[in-house]
């Protein structure tokens, strides 16, 4: 046998040149990602066991922060309640929504580029444009739907002052800006083969049979995707609750990311806002493992066999 084992390689001049190049390109991204999302997940996680306010020196805790949330904070639950019942219909209203009208999109019909551009308007315009007009939408003095319906001699809808029509009419906003979900689905039904529609019309299937049949089972792929990011945006949800509403009327839209934005800047309490963070994330990783779990029953991937 011989004596000594087999050398490791030594990398030559031009390939550590090469190396150091390559390194070069991404430094950027590299600065950027350790600046703006590794150090903050980890000091994220250091202080969610202390009392830290930016300013005082941190007091550590241990599980106090998470004993209080569970435990004392009288909001919470509240939040959470809200959070549930705006992601548990949001979500999947949003993605029924967009798979339609992408599907209604994707048949010939007139003017169907307009159709498709009208449609994709409300993922482009920026937020507080969006909250300006469904302000004006929902206005009860002056509103387009309470002036229609004055004018009708019906009584006015308070939309987003009643506690209990605020969350569904957050809800229909949510539903409106599909624009994103519908283009993703549109590209994903364009490359559903027609050979499969065309054997399905030979074999005498109508139009619902191939919707089920075909449709939804060859899309079902990026069913799940979209189901998934608007699981994760609905529970990160904040933006337009907080310029039509701004958690109210009676916190009924006080939704989670909210109430962890109010803990971190407007009472400065950086550590029990931290452990609200984990706490958000460890919930949306056992829905999305959930998701995930149970997509084998109806998830279709091409080449695979059930």
């Amino acid at each position: 046998m011989a004596a000594s084992g087999v050398q490791k390689r030594q990398m030559t001049k031009g390939e550590r040149k090469s190396l150091l190049t390559g390194l070069l390109f991404v430094s950027p991204w590299i600065i950027g990602f350790v600046l703006w999302t590794a150090y903050p997940v980890l000091s994220s996680i250091y202080y969610s066991f202390f009392r830290y306010d930016l300013i005082t020196k941190p007091v550590f805790l241990g599980l106090g922060n998470y004993i209080e949330i569970f435990t004392e904070d009288f909001r919470f639950w509240k939040v959470v309640r809200n959070t549930l019942f705006y992601v548990g219909l949001s979500v999947p209203l949003g993605v029924f929504s967009a798979f339609l009208i992408a599907n209604l999109l994707n048949a010939k019909l007139a003017a169907r580029s307009f159709f498709r551009a009208v449609f994709y308007i409300p993922a482009i315009v920026p937020a507080i444009c969006v909250a300006m007009v469904w302000l004006f939408i929902y206005n009860v003095q002056y509103g387009i739907i309470n002036s229609a319906l004055k004018a009708l001699g019906q009584p006015i809808i308070p939309f987003l002052s009643n506690p209990d029509l605020a969350k569904p009419s957050l809800i229909v906003i949510h539903i409106w800006a599909q624009g994103t979900a519908v283009v993703i689905f549109l590209a994903t039904l364009q490359d559903v083969p027609r050979s499969l529609y065309e054997a399905a019309t030979v074999d005498g299937a109508n139009a619902w049979h191939k919707f089920r049949h075909i449709t939804i089972p060859m899309t079902s792929p990026i069913i799940l995707y979209t189901t998934v990011l608007g699981l994760i945006g609905g529970f990160q949800t904040f933006l337009l609750p907080y310029l039509l509403t701004n958690g109210g009327p009676a916190a009924s839209t006080e939704f989670y990311a909210m109430h962890l934005w109010r803990n971190a800047f407007e009472f400065f309490r950086m550590g029990k806002a931290s452990a609200l963070a984990w706490i958000m994330f460890v919930v949306v990783a056992v829905f999305t493992v959930l998701l995930f779990r149970t997509s084998a029953r109806w998830v279709f991937y091409g080449g695979e066999s059930k």
